[in-house]
């Protein structure tokens, strides 16, 4: 039994609490604060766009008692572990942050929580602890995922962050607290009760839900180890604990962080940043829909869309993601369908793309009527591996086909930091003013050199609002 097991025998919960507590900023790496700040940025940016979805609001109007700070929001405020909620909730509820390998949203589940955190913290944490505790929280999701061979697959039958997550945000927000070795694990324990969502939700306003739970859960867990609470000390180390989500669950310990040993697993393995807020097969989908077009524009100057007879899209087989006639912005964005026609009708996917208005138009339900999927056998359902094809054929007789192997935005292929500047600048100007979109960039620029990472969240409830607020009070 676990009560019994030798002191000489390190478990693998036991070595998660003590690296969590142990892990330095000194073992910081170059590329691993890069690649981080890259990742909190972006977070910000779609957080602060997925303020202004109605998903987000609705759990807003839930949330709201009075205390900790919403970004994006100059007026409201929510005790910690709701803002960590709504705040998640924002960063998913239009499926455009962070993608992982093996699969998951590491980034959602996390900054949400920390930051909330450190918000009521009264040795205010510095930059480089804010950077130090997020990065604790990735390895800790990255760790589990490769206690699974079934996690590196598209997933089938649950969402991963409801899993990953919550022991992520667990991890980081107890590093942040300072937790003891033990205090550590026993937040990752109570962690595991909270963790768990169905595949089910996905393409529903709930999958948002996912994120922010994971979120505030993992944040509670920690805040209830510090006070005492146990769980079981090796929830990690069975197959009723952890491993109930996984049929082939191969946990191990963390390796010592003092030895030469560990490694953090963001070095070796980047992050997806997506280009289309969309579930992230669809970025393979758009550019070879794209590409298909471009082609057949080149061969047939006088081409028109309405010529088009049939598309076959050749796609990992993934059924959540198979919507052929969607009719939410949420079903949309899981679309193989309606991703390939937005392509092939507007030459591009947007944010606008998603819009009732846009997905109710009679052209693109005429288009999509016309859509063929099929799922060759060599099209693995995994991030790493899988490919998309398009083949647009005519009337005419004419047809023309492109495939995407690797989409720019892939870690195999990562946004350039301009394109990934310019993409937050976008998405947080639409609730922040320039001051304040300007005031994170700098920020999160040089995170480790902040002396206090709150100023943070000042920047983030610098709207528009915010301003003319201060200069009317000026005036009078």
């Amino acid at each position: 039994y676990w009560w019994r097991r030798s002191k000489k025998d390190v478990g693998v919960t036991e070595s998660f609490g003590a690296a969590i507590h142990a892990l330095g900023a000194s073992q910081l790496t170059d590329g691993v604060i890069n690649r981080s700040k890259r990742m909190m940025l972006d977070t910000l940016g779609v957080g602060l766009l997925g303020t202004r979805t109605a998903v987000f609001n609705k759990v807003l109007k839930y949330s709201q008692v009075s205390r900790d700070d919403i970004w994006g929001r100059s007026d409201r405020t929510l005790p910690p572990c709701y803002a960590a909620l709504v705040n998640g909730i924002a960063v998913h509820s239009m499926d455009f942050d962070d993608t992982w390998h093996p699969a998951t949203h590491p980034s959602g589940a996390v900054l949400p929580a920390l930051l909330a955190l450190a918000e009521t913290l009264p040795s205010r944490p510095s930059g480089l602890d804010l950077l130090l505790a997020f990065n604790v929280g990735i390895e800790v999701q990255g760790r589990l995922m490769r206690f699974s061979r079934e996690a590196y697959n598209i997933p089938e039958r649950f969402h991963p962050p409801s899993i990953v997550g919550v022991m992520g945000s667990a991890a980081a927000s107890a590093k942040l607290l300072g937790l003891s070795p033990s205090q550590c694990s026993h937040a990752l324990a109570i962690a595991a009760s909270s963790a768990g969502a169905p595949l089910a939700n996905a393409a529903t306003q709930t999958k948002p839900f996912h994120i922010g739970n994971a979120a505030r859960r993992g944040l509670e867990a920690a805040r209830l180890a510090q006070m005492g609470l146990e769980g079981n000390p090796s929830m990690l180390d069975m197959d009723v604990g952890l491993g109930v989500y996984y049929k082939d669950y191969s946990p191990s310990t963390m390796p010592d962080c003092a030895s030469g040993a560990f490694r953090w697993i963001l070095e070796d393995q980047d992050v997806a940043f997506k280009r289309i807020p969309a579930h992230l097969a669809m970025h393979w989908l758009v550019d070879a829909a794209q590409a298909a077009l471009g082609k057949l524009q080149e061969a047939a100057w006088n081409f028109d869309l309405s010529q088009i007879q049939r598309v076959t899209l050749r796609v990992p087989p993934s059924k959540y993601i198979n919507c052929p006639f969607p009719t939410t912005e949420h079903q949309a964005r899981h679309s193989f369908q309606f991703n390939a026609c937005s392509a092939l009708l507007d030459g591009k996917v947007t944010v606008a793309s998603f819009d009732p208005a846009q997905i109710n138009r009679p052209a693109l339900k005429e288009l999509l009527s016309k859509v063929e999927v099929k799922t060759p056998g060599d099209n693995h359902p995994s991030f790493d591996k899988m490919y998309c094809e398009v083949q647009i054929e005519t009337a005419q007789g004419e047809s023309c086909t492109a495939r995407c192997n690797t989409f720019y935005g892939h870690w195999r292929k990562p946004l350039s930091q301009e394109d990934l500047v310019e993409k937050f600048i976008v998405n947080a100007s639409s609730v922040l003013c320039t001051e304040g979109v300007e005031g994170v960039i700098d920020v999160i620029g040089n995170i480790e050199k902040v002396p206090e990472c709150s100023v943070l969240g000042s920047y983030l409830r610098m709207t528009s609002n915010t301003l003319e607020q201060v200069y009317s009070t000026r005036m009078i």
